[in-house]
This record gives C-alpha cells, sequence and structure tokens, in this order.
C-alpha cells in the first residue's frame, strides 16, 4: 500500500521582523500535514506559533517577511504565489480561525451578512442559496439560524468562534489553520468547542493546525504535536508518544507544570528563567540557558532534529550521536 502523501509540507521556513535590529521569530522550522490529520502546535507565548501559522498562509503584515523556505501545498510552493494566485486557494482549499473572534468579525455586519460576503469573494451564487448555505453552515456548527440576523456582540464568545468556523467551512477546505481560537473562552465552552471541531473534521475530512500555549487542551484530540521554542521546532511526535515519553527538556518541563487530572497527586514545576530575546538569542541550543540537562556542546553549536523513534524529531543533544562524548554541565542531571 502506498505511504500517504503529504497535504502540507513546510520546508527550512525562517520568517523575520525588520527593525533596527532583525528578529528571526521562525527559524529553520520543517512540519509535514496529512490529509485527515489534526496537529497541535504547541509553545509558550511569543515563541512563533502564530507567526509561523500566519507564514504558512501568507497573511504576514509588515514588519514581518519569509525570508527563506517554501511551504507546499498539494505541491504548490504558497511562497511564491502572488496575491491573485493566492484568492484562489483561500476559503477554497485551506481556511484561518483568528483568535480573537470579536476582532475578527465586522462589528457592524451580522453573521448573515458576512457569511455571504465570504461566498461572494469566492464565487458568483444566487442570493437565494447563498443565504440557504449560511443557514446550513450554521447548523453544522450547532447554531441556530435565528442567529444570522445577529451581530457579533449579540452572541456568546462560544458562539462566536463556532461562527468563525462555519466561515472557515464555507467552502469545505482541505487544511483549517486555527490559531488559538479557545484563548478566550472559559472551560467549558473550551470542551465544547474541541469537540464540535474534531466531529466537523471526522464528518468532513478536514486536516488541523491547532496552535494553543495550552498542552492538556489538545493532548485528547491532536494526532501529532509539535512543540516550540524561541522560533524553533524543538519536538515533533505522536500525541500519546508526547505525553508518555516526552523528549526534550522543555517538553518535559511543559508537562510538569500542569496539573493531571488522573493519578497521584504531584508538585508542580515551573520551567527556571524565561525565554530568550530573540533580537539576540543565545550561542548553541536555544533551551540551554534554563535546561537542566545542558552540556558543553550544548553552548557552543546548535542542535539538530534527531529521530530518535521512526519519524518522530527532537532538537536536542540528548539524542544525538556525540552525547557521549559530553559531560552534563549541572551536578546531578
Amino acid at each position: 500500500m502506498d505511504e500517504p502523501k503529504p497535504l502540507l509540507e513546510v520546508r527550512n521556513l525562517a520568517v523575520e521582523y525588520g527593525g533596527s535590529v532583525s528578529t528571526r521569530a521562525v527559524d529553520g522550522v520543517n512540519l509535514s500535514v496529512y490529509p485527515g490529520e489534526f496537529l497541535g502546535l504547541v509553545g509558550e507565548s511569543a515563541c512563533g506559533k502564530s507567526t509561523l501559522l500566519f507564514a504558512i498562509s501568507r497573511l504576514l503584515m509588515e514588519p514581518a517577511e519569509i525570508v527563506s523556505g517554501e511551504v507546499l501545498f498539494r505541491g504548490a510552493n504558497l511562497v511564491l504565489l502572488r496575491e491573485k494566485q493566492l484568492r484562489r486557494l483561500r476559503w477554497r482549499n485551506f481556511s484561518v480561525v483568528m483568535q480573537s473572534s470579536m476582532n475578527a468579525l465586522n462589528p457592524v455586519l451580522t453573521v448573515e451578512a458576512q457569511l455571504l460576503d465570504a461566498m461572494a469573494a469566492h464565487e458568483r451564487a444566487d442570493k437565494r442559496q447563498a443565504k440557504a448555505r449560511a443557514a446550513e453552515m450554521l447548523r453544522l456548527v450547532g447554531i441556530d439560524p435565528v442567529h444570522l440576523v445577529s451581530y457579533p456582540h449579540q452572541l456568546s464568545g462560544g458562539m462566536r468562534q463556532r461562527a468563525m468556523i462555519a466561515m472557515a467551512l464555507l467552502f469545505t477546505p482541505e487544511l483549517i489553520l486555527a490559531d488559538e481560537p479557545t484563548s478566550a473562552l472559559d472551560v467549558v465552552a473550551q470542551r465544547s468547542l474541541m469537540i464540535q471541531l474534531k466531529e466537523l473534521q471526522r464528518k468532513l475530512g478536514f486536516a488541523v493546525i491547532f496552535v494553543t500555549h495550552d498542552m492538556s487542551l489538545v493532548g485528547r484530540y491532536a494526532d501529532r504535536m509539535a512543540i516550540m521554542y524561541a522560533g524553533q521546532m524543538v519536538e515533533l511526535a505522536s500525541t500519546r508518544e508526547v505525553f508518555d515519553d516526552p523528549k526534550h527538556p522543555y517538553t518535559q518541563g511543559l508537562l510538569r507544570a500542569y496539573p493531571s487530572v488522573r493519578g497521584p497527586k504531584q508538585e508542580l514545576k515551573g520551567i527556571p528563567g524565561r525565554p530568550p530575546d530573540l533580537r539576540f538569542p543565545p550561542q548553541g541550543c536555544r533551551f540551554n540557558p534554563r535546561c537542566p540537562h545542558v552540556m558543553p556542546v550544548c553552548t557552543q553549536d546548535p542542535p539538530d532534529l534527531y529521530s530518535p523513534r521512526g519519524e518522530d524529531a527532537v532538537r536536542c543533544f540528548l539524542y544525538g550521536p556525540a552525547v557521549t562524548e559530553n559531560e552534563p554541565l549541572m551536578a546531578g542531571t
């Protein structure tokens, strides 16, 4: 049986924010997403998750720009496409769910008007058919079509996010890029939205890249997880492997920093220190100032991505071929 081909391939992608000192917010990211896959993209605030998402969708705004790499969607390099060519793909083939629905939705237009605008921008349709399609999409995400005449401020936070998902699904795209769509919701609304999104994915078959800083949120729903730190991807593995056997010290720190509702009670431990200033990243591994397993090589050379188990990847010298030649710098590690 032939191996499935990736729907999306990100190859050595780098994004910089210009200024007096340029900041490389995404640095050499490699990533593949397969049809129907749910990929969780996780990391602390300002680690480059959202920048990566907007680089993939070519929605970066100045002073951010892609300085190297490729984004291949069904074989087409999105980095090289002109805006007119991108419009043919956006919403039809891939779509984006923004972080803040109150900012993404127009406050002076009804939900129906905004759905109709999105449809009109990408196809010619009879007005009656377009209205019926708008009502159908609201039903699909669990909203009564009576709310088509509602304005965004008249909806709850969860309903606004569902309306955003309805808009993203208008043309049944193959890929949805979700930028922390649950960050402004309470835990009950978060769970409801995640269940709805996963059910829609099963029904329609689209792939998802879900950006979040909360590992526990996507732990139940993601097939694989990509962990980012300081603009780089530091670990990529199946969700079960990440939770059962995390490899990178940063991933281990993230898992120790949030409570589990199962098993014996354990003391929570935060990761000491703070993320580096990306204008002046540390030499060698970017996590070395905070790492409990730091070795001499970690402060000298940047680690590559190693594959300790199959297709999984980890950016850490602990899993590199020369690890036996390095002794830990910190006692007791």
